[in-house]
């Protein structure tokens, strides 16, 4: 049984080697052969003299050039590299997978044939307080929306999920991740799974830890960026792929017509405010839940950054690729880091 794992990275010094060194030490089958490729998008802080240092001392390391440096072309370019092998997984470059990561993906993929897509729950790991208060808001219900398999309390059937490992087969079934996606490319290949009328599966009972980037400028820009994507995916299937994308959207439409509602007789402005109390209630709850008082006003802001940041991006995907019908723009296919 041969598997590849892909690694897509860029200036990932700082985490390359733990990354690396957690893959080889994951139990797998005695019969597992197992090959790492490291899809670098021509890093320039040191991470591919890192890779070449690991390289020295094992022979199932390969360094793969990415020189558009975007994501889906590393997807692509790993999944290549390794040929027609039984099992691909992908693995960012910031995750650390659990020893029983690996072998927990496998067993689940050989036993039920109607998965093509399977993954476990992010722990994530601050490297500074920002990055903590990020993460916090980012594991709640409340910041990602139900049903999201960062929030999932136990093993099931989802929508997405990340570090995912496929078999094979799924690429020859349904095609490879489509490279025009800057954003959401994992989100519009998993669609095309269960499109296909196979399914995605999230354990539980595996782990990987995520070194969060912990910007709070990047992290407005990254869900802009999602919200945008969005929109294309849903362009290019002609459906949306998620009811819940919708409600970032139509929070910001709602905000922007809050003030007409000074026109209105004064029980409608009284009804009008509540989804607005509604969610100022939620926001103070979760933060105080998330991270107590101390922290409540670097916490709460962020909760607003992301749902307004996602559904401006929406809107503007919407004006662009359904009023325009435009491509992408430039300025949407940079990276948020």
């Amino acid at each position: 049984m041969k598997l590849s794992v892909v690694i897509p990275c860029r200036n990932e010094r700082a985490f390359i080697k733990e990354c690396v060194n957690a893959i080889f030490a994951c139990e797998l089958p005695p019969d597992c052969d197992m090959h790492v490729y490291v899809v670098d998008g021509m890093s320039d802080d040191g991470t591919r003299d890192q890779v070449l240092e690991l390289m020295k001392t094992n022979g199932h390391i390969s360094l793969i050039d990415n020189p558009k440096k975007l994501t889906p072309f590393a997807f692509n370019l790993g999944i290549h590299a390794g040929g027609k092998v039984d099992f691909v997984q992908i693995v960012g470059a910031r995750h650390i997978l659990s020893a029983n990561y690996l072998i927990n993906c496998l067993n689940v993929l050989k036993e039920k044939k109607d998965i093509w897509c399977v993954g476990g729950k992010i722990a994530n790991v601050a490297v500074n307080k920002t990055g903590e208060l990020i993460s916090a808001v980012m594991s709640s219900s409340f910041g990602m929306g139900m049903g999201n398999f960062r929030t999932l309390e136990q093993s099931g059937y989802t929508d997405t999920v990340t570090s995912p490992m496929y078999p094979y087969e799924v690429f020859e079934k349904i095609g490879f991740f489509d490279e025009d996606l800057i954003r959401n490319q994992d989100d519009d290949f998993n669609f095309r799974v269960t499109n296909a009328g196979r399914k995605i599966y999230f354990i539980h009972d595996i782990e990987l830890k995520y070194y969060v980037r912990a910007k709070v400028s990047g992290l407005r820009k990254q869900f802009f960026q999602y919200g945008y994507w969005k929109v294309f995916v849903n362009r290019k299937h002609g459906t949306m792929t998620t009811i819940r994308q919708l409600f970032p959207p139509a929070f910001v439409l709602y905000l922007c017509g809050l003030p007409l509602s000074y026109f209105f007789p004064l029980w409608l402005q009284l009804l009008s405010i509540i989804p607005l109390m509604l969610y100022l209630c939620g926001m103070t709850f979760f933060s105080i839940r998330l991270t107590g008082i101390k922290h409540f006003l670097n916490t709460v802001s962020l909760f607003p950054i992301i749902h307004v940041s996602y559904g401006m991006g929406y809107l503007l995907g919407m004006i662009d690729f359904l009023l325009l019908k435009k491509n992408p723009s430039d300025k949407q296919k940079e990276l948020s880091r």
